[in-house]
């Protein structure tokens, strides 16, 4: 009878640290083991909890930067709104310090694209405090919105994360043909407008002509430059009907791609499933059923 071992959980790519933050150095042990947990990783309950009130202090604080930037909510909660920035912008800066110090190499983290974002999303309001020439510098903090991208980082979201990273990274030589003939057909399109309109009809250039098309092709139509010969009314409606299937291309390519990737997945993962729980999500070389203990048919 084939030896059993006891029930291990599946490992998944949801509950594999990110290795962009292994790159950092994870402390061996300390305190600094423990805020490195909490701070970076979310497979852990403190984690989780953590990224998701930084994420809803992110949201807060870009609706604080956008209520700064009417007149009429300043004029009535001025103070209330500097209280505010203050009480994020301190926030913020204490959790940059906590990642710096809770990894082995801080210069990598800051010069990393999360570190420069929260770098970026502190240092505007203490440049307006020391220097107030620099006021204008304030709207940066809008760059906040940026660190929302963390949550695909949260275990629940990894794996739906990585399948959408697939689907674009296998597709992106068809994406890149596509956007090159969009391109062709507005290069063409715009000069042909060009010849046909001229300057007299506001397509002043060619490049303007470009405008033109790109607005007209994807059915946005600013009605800024408009054709007002008969030929050039035929070609804009030739270029509003052609936008209607150029917009579906792109969709269709990364749709395909994410479907061919799941019904892989589902045969691959059909292969490695148990024979006696029908468990499957079994990682390669897996000789025995995390749920049963059962040994594996290979």
């Amino acid at each position: 009878m084939a030896a059993r071992r006891p029930a291990q959980p599946a490992r998944t790519a949801a509950s594999t640290p990110p290795v962009a933050e292994e790159e950092f150095g994870k402390p061996a042990a300390g305190w600094r083991r423990a805020l490195y947990r909490i701070v970076f990783e979310s497979d852990t309950r403190s984690g989780q909890l953590f990224d998701v009130a930084v994420i809803l202090a992110i949201l807060l604080s870009v609706a604080v930067v956008m209520a700064d930037s009417m007149a009429v909510v300043v004029a009535r909660h001025g103070p209330a709104l500097s209280i505010a920035e203050w009480t994020f912008t301190g926030l913020f800066t204490l959790e940059y310090l906590a990642r710096l110090v809770s990894v082995q190499r801080p210069l990598r983290y800051a010069l990393s694209f999360y570190g420069v974002i929260d770098l970026l999303s502190v240092l505007p309001t203490y440049l307006a405090l020391l220097w107030p020439e620099g006021q204008l510098l304030i709207d940066v903090r809008v760059l906040r919105l940026l660190r929302v991208f963390r949550i695909f980082r949260l275990t629940e979201y990894m794996a739906e994360f990585s399948q959408l990273g697939s689907a674009l990274h296998a597709s992106r030589r068809k994406i890149l043909v596509f956007l090159s003939f969009v391109l062709m057909v507005v290069l063409v399109m715009g000069t042909v407008m060009y010849v046909v309109e001229g300057p007299q009809n506001g397509f002043t250039s060619i490049p303007i002509a470009m405008y033109w098309a790109v607005t007209t092709m994807t059915t946005v139509g600013f009605g800024d430059i408009t054709p007002h010969t008969d030929i050039g009314r035929i070609i804009a409606s030739a270029m509003m009907l052609l936008g209607w299937g150029v917009l579906a291309v792109p969709t269709g390519i990364v749709t395909a791609e994410m479907t061919a990737q799941r019904r892989d997945a589902l045969a691959g993962r059909a292969a490695w499933r148990c024979a006696a729980c029908r468990a499957d999500g079994h990682p390669d070389g897996a000789r025995f059923c995390w749920r049963c203990g059962v040994a594996l048919d290979r």
